[in-house]
């Protein structure tokens, strides 16, 4: 948070130039990942957009963060202190850019999110820090189940990349040793180094503009009206402690992993306590703190009041209690590369606590995974080539509206990659994309359908891990809604060699011509079915979103097959 010592900054500012300058970092932030996107090398940033940018104040408050991926924030809540902690304000340079992506040092939540930071002076002062996240397709480690952190990927603790503008070349020459696609790495690291400099320049223009003192100031309000803002919302629901269970699943239906969750509201505070949560466990789905923290504040921010700023006086209303060790606090050495599933399972407990305390404001359970799939193998020319496609599936239902369908939720704010653009640059193709029908869960209000995708290997040898969840325990509905659809994985679907897989495969290979299909959960339904008025039923049935059995069993249209 910025502090200073002079009279109270709401004495000195006029409301205009606290809003103007406000929307002018958000904007620089969002002006920064355009950037990102436009200038990156690889399928993961530039055609999903798997990145996102962020300015923060000079003791590493968030400011603004650009409209990306909200779990991205988790990378960078804690950056700055990690950086001053090392590198005191003294020993700090303009031209300065640090990289760091390791869970355990103070630098992301997961190690193919690579971070970069720079410091920003103006009139010779430190006055913020501008930071980008993007989501490496391959940062090294094993191709197989990862049981351990070291097995995930080169741990980049918190290092200077660039000193004083030159390149410390040796600290990114270790990088791009441990991985496989060095080109590639090195030209999106180039992109989110470039996009910071956008940054910077935009706070040094606000800065000359406006002079170092009402920077300080607008900033210090900003978090005061976020604070105000959020209290207000707090206050909008009923004073109590509400509590929700949910699990991830392991490999098996017997293996599940309890999150457990008590939210308190009191007076202008929320508390989240996850006490009773499972301890980490032996797969790649653990939830560093941050990645913990970045899905609460995220949830509550789109719960009570979307507008609010997404900065530290908002955080401050919110307070988590995660024991360390737990299942959403793991510590050194836990696997955690696919920790975006339990972030969504992080979103469905919160969502399903305030259900019991304001239940028509909140929607039903969405996917509640980032399923996907992971391709590393040999281009026809030899060459590697790494892919990691992240799928969308069903949004929860609300109280007037169905949940959309096949899109990234929550947390996960990515594109879902048109075909032409992944059969162009790897060596498969895709035989199937659609919909998935009945998977969004029945209701007055359906659920969002998940989608089927087939890949279809041509070349030998490829390795594959899929990640997700949801193949167990469907996403759950609401005040009367049913569930939506499991998640499945199959191999070589259709086929004598057909074969069912969990979501949760950790060493597969693929050779020419066989498949690996994914069908991505559907969404909980809200209010009872039977509710559900004629017309929207017989459209789903027309789009082919629902069968003819779903449309006569679950919501008694017994001529939904005759003309209406």
């Amino acid at each position: 948070m910025v502090k200073h010592s002079r009279e109270k900054s709401s004495d000195r500012l006029d409301p205009i130039t606290v809003e103007v300058v406000g929307s002018s970092l958000l904007a620089a932030a969002d002006e920064m990942g355009e950037n990102l996107v436009r200038s990156s090398f690889s399928t993961n940033v530039k055609e999903r957009r798997d990145c996102s940018t962020a300015i923060l104040d000079s003791s590493g408050g968030t400011i603004a963060q650009a409209a990306h991926q909200p779990v991205h924030l988790g990378s960078m809540l804690g950056l700055v202190q990690a950086i001053l902690s090392k590198f005191p304000e003294n020993k700090l340079n303009p031209g300065d850019v640090f990289v760091a992506n390791d869970p355990y040092s103070g630098g992301g939540t997961h190690l193919p999110d690579i971070t970069l930071a720079a410091p920003v002076f103006a009139q010779g002062k430190l006055i913020a820090f501008v930071a980008s996240c993007a989501h490496h397709a391959e940062t090294g480690g094993s191709p197989s189940q990862a049981l351990d952190i070291y097995s995930e990927g080169i741990r980049i603790p918190l290092v200077r990349l660039v000193e004083a503008g030159s390149l410390c070349q040796d600290i990114l020459d270790i990088i791009l040793l441990n991985c496989r696609l060095p080109k590639e790495r090195q030209a999106d690291i180039q992109a989110q180094a470039g996009c910071l400099e956008t940054g910077i320049k935009r706070v040094q223009e606000l800065v000359d503009r406006y002079g170092y003192e009402t920077i300080l100031e607008c900033l210090e309000r900003h978090e005061e009206q976020a604070a105000k803002q959020a209290r207000a919302g707090i206050a909008s629901i009923p004073l109590g402690t509400y509590t929700f269970t949910d699990y991830m699943e392991g490999t098996t239906p017997e293996e599940l992993i309890p999150i457990k969750l008590a939210l308190t509201v009191g007076d202008g505070e929320i508390i989240c306590d996850f006490a009773g949560t499972a301890a980490q466990v032996n797969l790649p789905i653990n939830l560093p703190y941050y990645a913990t923290l970045a899905s609460i504040y995220y949830t509550i921010k789109a719960v009570l009041d979307p507008t609010l700023p997404a900065n530290v006086g908002f955080f401050k209303t919110i307070k988590v209690i995660a024991p360390e060790g737990s299942f959403v606090n793991c510590v050194a050495p836990a696997p955690c590369i696919f920790r975006s599933d339990a972030c969504q399972r992080v979103v469905d407990v919160v969502i399903g606590a305030l259900s019991k305390a304001i239940p028509d404001r909140v929607i039903a359970a969405a996917n509640g995974c980032v399923s996907g799939v992971y391709f590393l193998g040999y281009q026809p020319d030899g060459s590697y080539f790494a892919y990691i496609e992240t799928l969308g599936g069903g949004m929860g239902a609300g109280i007037a509206n169905d949940g959309a369908d096949g899109i990234h939720v929550h947390g996960s704010n990515t594109s879902n990659l048109p075909i032409e653009a992944l059969e162009l640059e790897y060596p498969m193709m895709i035989d199937c994309y659609q919909f998935a029908p009945d998977s969004g869960g029945p209701g007055r209000q359906r659920g969002g359908l998940g989608f089927v995708r087939q890949y279809r290997m041509l070349t030998d040898g490829t390795r594959v891990r899929t990640k997700g969840d949801r193949s167990f325990i469907a996403p759950w509905g609401l005040q009367g809604g049913l569930s939506g659809g499991k998640a499945q994985v199959t191999r070589n679907y259709g086929t004598e060699l057909q074969q069912s897989l969990t979501t949760k495969e950790y060493n597969l290979v693929l050779d020419t011509q066989e498949t690996i299909r994914l069908v991505t959960p559907g969404a909980g339904g809200f209010g009872n079915p039977n509710e559900r008025s004629r017309d929207k039923v017989l459209a789903d049935l027309h789009q082919g979103k629902i069968s003819l059995e779903t449309a006569e069993d679950i919501y008694g249209i017994s001529d939904a097959n005759s003309p209406s």
